[in-house]
């Protein structure tokens, strides 16, 4: 059985950071993604690691969010620095996305506050 556990979500004053964690079990990590959503709004990609290391961030995110790996401990993490208010959200890993599409592996979430 597959399963994804997201940890280090919390409240943030503004510029602050953050680290997410997902831990995966049941599988073995390939391409993995960190998606959020934030209330009225869908889900959308905010980075994106295949299995050797190559990253894609949403614009919005570039420069401020890193994804990073480590296929040992089957982890992907999500390092977010210069917290903004609009990075409010709930934040979801995915196990096997590409740019097109999620995977078919979600974690539960883990929420994200960015007080201004």
């Amino acid at each position: 059985q597959v399963r994804l556990v997201e940890s280090g979500g919390g409240l943030v004053q503004a510029g602050g950071s953050l680290r997410l964690s997902c831990a995966v079990s049941g599988s073995s990590i390939n391409a993995m993604g960190w998606y959020r959503q934030a209330p009225v709004k869908q889900r959308e990609l905010v980075a994106i690691i295949t299995r050797n290391g190559f990253t894609n961030y949403a614009s919005s995110v570039e420069g401020r969010f890193t994804i990073s790996r480590d296929n040992a401990k089957n982890t992907v993490y999500l390092q977010m620095n210069s917290l903004i208010p609009e990075d409010t959200a709930v934040y979801y890993c995915n196990l096997g996305p590409s740019l097109a599409q999620a995977g078919p592996y979600w974690g539960q979430g883990t929420q994200v506050t960015v007080s201004s």
